[in-house]
């Protein structure tokens, strides 16, 4: 069964009151299924929009791949080009628009075997990383172009990066949730849903109570050489996870332990843990990095961390189910998806205050925002649809059709593109032009 945070939130509240460093097989843009792209049309580059879904649906179960004994890894060698790392400005004309005059429309769709994407994540350098979980047991790297670069294997042995696993096997494999990159697009970090090995014990699931569960890993995934170069012990469960503007610490919501990882990137060790309540899961990081925002599912609340001393405080008018943040480009405002309730709700950050809310769809899970604030992409998990909303209006000003189960999505500024990752296994990608 996929895995599904937002009906597990609904049986929780029923019972709960109030790495070997090893390197990614890296490949010649062969494989690839492009099942539609009609005008695909960019100055210098096809565009692609790849989105992730996190849900439990029996139509589209796929069992775990096995783990194989344990034996030493030896590292792929990769013959990809190293990516820039240079942040473009625009990659298309300037048209004099702002986001929210802009219409979307559908460019392309990438299908492969090697993808059940839970998220799509983009560098800020031209590429796309879809976490497959334990469906795949790896992360998809993909171009601007829709062309899979890499396909990183979430199989480590904890003992080479110095981490002991005392009686447990220390080869093991993962279950990529999300990503969450530095900012310039050198490193990208991501969550692992549970670890599958000999002696693990992976029964932690969304409906998960209490806190004895098996700890779980963030890897750090080197954008240039695709290779897991860094494993960080974490909670149980980790899910979304942020890396603060000035890129020193890395914020992970560890789902089952009911806790926040606070994580030094200066040493990859953790340096503090936040308990928040049931289901942590969407972080936001103010633009100062001073205060990561979290919102927790399980507990109808926002939790503030003061990311100098680690206090907190409870902003209570996030409604219920929680699921995802944005903040908008100047700090102020912090909109927030309502999973069961099915509305994008605008909060004042100083205040704590509702200011608006706004019908998006059925089950809204993740969203993304423009570079300049005036929209929202929001993708509809049991709609089957992507929802535009105009910020300044707190109006639905588009909706368009997804694939089947659409959990993730990200934006290309550069190319004023969307990208969905669609849990039943395609990425599709929008223009907004």
């Amino acid at each position: 069964m996929l895995v599904n945070d937002a009906r597990s939130i609904a049986l929780s509240n029923q019972r709960v009151p109030t790495s070997s460093r090893f390197a990614a097989l890296a490949l010649p843009a062969v494989g690839i299924r492009r099942l539609w792209a009609p005008g695909l049309a960019l100055v210098g580059l096809a565009v692609l929009i790849s989105c992730s879904t996190e849900a439990e649906q029996a139509s589209v179960s796929l069992a775990p791949l096995p783990l194989s004994s344990e034996t030493s890894v030896t590292p792929a060698p990769t013959t990809t080009s190293t990516p820039t790392t240079t942040i473009p400005t625009t990659l298309v004309p300037d048209d004099g628009k702002q986001a929210s005059e802009r219409r979307l429309s559908l460019a392309n769709k990438i299908a492969d075997d090697s993808l059940q994407p839970k998220s799509i994540v983009h560098s800020g350098t031209g590429l796309f990383f879809a976490q497959n979980m334990m469906y795949r047991h790896n992360v998809t790297v993909l171009d601007r172009s829709g062309s899979i670069v890499a396909r990183v294997n979430d199989r480590v042995n904890l003992r080479e990066f110095g981490i002991d696993p005392g009686k447990r096997s220390a080869v093991v494999k993962g279950s990529p949730v999300e990503a969450a990159f530095t900012s310039d697009g050198r490193y990208a970090y991501v969550s692992n849903y549970k670890m599958y090995g000999d002696g693990w014990n992976p029964v932690a699931d969304d409906t998960c109570q209490g806190r004895n569960w098996d700890p779980s890993f963030v890897y750090r995934i080197d954008a240039t050489t695709f290779a897991i170069d860094q494993v960080i012990p974490v909670g149980a469960v980790p899910k979304f996870l942020a890396v603060t503007p000035d890129d020193s610490t890395l914020i992970v919501s560890n789902w089952c332990s009911l806790d926040v990882s606070i994580i030094d990137l200066a040493t990859g060790s953790e340096k503090g843990r936040v308990e928040v309540g049931l289901h942590p899961r969407g972080i936001a990081v103010s633009p100062d990095s001073s205060i990561a925002f979290v919102a927790v599912m399980g507990g109808a609340k926002i939790t503030a961390i003061n990311l100098v001393d680690l206090s907190t405080r409870i902003i209570d008018s996030a409604g219920p189910t929680p699921r995802h943040l944005v903040l908008s480009p100047n700090g102020e405002i912090l909109y927030v998806t309502n999973n069961l309730a099915g509305t994008v709700r605008e909060i004042e950050v100083s205040s704590g205050k509702l200011l608006r809310s706004v019908r998006s769809g059925t089950e809204p899970r993740s969203m993304s925002i423009s570079e300049d604030g005036t929209s929202l992409y929001v993708v509809n998990y049991e709609d089957a649809a992507l929802t535009k909303i105009d910020t300044a209006k707190m109006k639905v000003i588009q909706t368009l059709e997804t694939g089947f189960h659409p959990v993730g999505i990200t934006y290309d500024a550069a190319t004023r593109s969307v990208w969905v990752a669609n849990y039943s296994g395609s990425l599709w990608v929008y223009e907004d032009r």
